[in-house]
């Protein structure tokens, strides 16, 4: 458990990032909405790059955690391990559209060494789809001829959806993950072995 001061800015900063991004909001505007003084603030971070790093972390963390999660419960067929990703990364970018933001547009603002451990991040996550596809076209369950492109394709579409859902609109997140966990399997051109 985070002291309340440093969640209260952890909260106050992913809000004033939201609304108006990282180069929009000032240090200033964090501690007012965390109900704080910028002296206090400077107690627990050194400026909004690191309140910046500490949310990206905090994003990757909870993301890889889902993904971890769902590739336990799935089976060992390439599809159900597909299917798992694709779902838990729908759900991931449904329920937490704000982190979601963060992760895959202002994780850009931090400074080198800071952007470089958020580029390996990404890499680590278009790993965990690459080697599900990989291993389903060496299995010869996923036909498709392209698996770098279906790869690039399915991550681009389920990371899009922190830009357009809303929880009001026509689709619940379950309807959302069952739909996008069709359309990859048309992707990888997914073929079950019957047994």
């Amino acid at each position: 458990m985070r002291p309340t001061g440093h969640q209260a800015l952890l909260d106050a900063a992913r809000t004033e990032f939201a609304e108006r991004g990282f180069t929009g909001t000032s240090v200033r505007d964090i501690a007012r909405r965390a109900g704080m003084s910028l002296s206090a603030m400077y107690h627990y971070y050194s400026g909004k790059d690191e309140l910046l790093a500490a949310l990206v972390e905090e994003s990757s963390d909870a993301f890889f955690a889902a993904c971890r999660s769902a590739l336990a419960e799935a089976g060992e067929e390439p599809g159900e391990r597909l299917s798992a990703m694709v779902a838990a990364t729908v759900r991931y970018r449904a329920e937490r559209r704000v982190e979601s933001q963060l992760l895959i547009a202002e994780w850009r603002h931090l400074s080198e060494e800071r952007r470089e451990a958020a580029r390996k991040r990404q890499h680590d996550g278009t790993a965990l789809f690459q080697e599900i596809i990989e291993d389903g076209v060496a299995q010869g369950v996923f036909r498709t001829p392209y698996p770098d492109d279906a790869r690039r394709s399915v991550i681009a579409m389920c990371n899009a959806i922190a830009q357009w859902y809303r929880v009001e609109g026509e689709l619940s997140v379950d309807e959302l993950a069952s739909r996008y966990v069709e359309l990859a399997l048309v992707l990888v051109e997914w073929r079950p072995v019957r047994r």
